[in-house]
């Protein structure tokens, strides 16, 4: 999976519509292999986006769970732990 794309479910806070476009717009950028597209495909591009955010929003809204949502603060802090370890040489 592509490491930009972050978790957005069962979050306090809940996710924003901003942050789902984003998680969309990696996506789509990870799958066509553009980081900005052509004139040619800015159209096609851009719907892709759009029709996955929507997706996305759906998605997040219809599933449910028992856990306790996530403390936005300490999942980012346990991601930098990860990376720390990861990338210390």
């Amino acid at each position: 999976m592509c490491r930009n794309i972050k978790l957005l479910f069962n979050f306090d806070p809940p996710v924003t519509n901003e942050e789902v476009r984003s998680a969309s717009l990696q996506f789509v950028r990870k799958i066509s292999g553009f980081n900005k597209p052509s004139k040619a495909n800015e159209e096609a591009f851009s719907t892709a986006v759009e029709e996955i955010t929507a997706v996305s929003m759906k998605l997040l809204s219809s599933l449910e769970t028992t856990a306790a949502p996530k403390n936005r603060e300490e999942e980012t802090a346990k991601v930098k732990a990860r990376s720390a370890l990861r990338f210390r040489n």
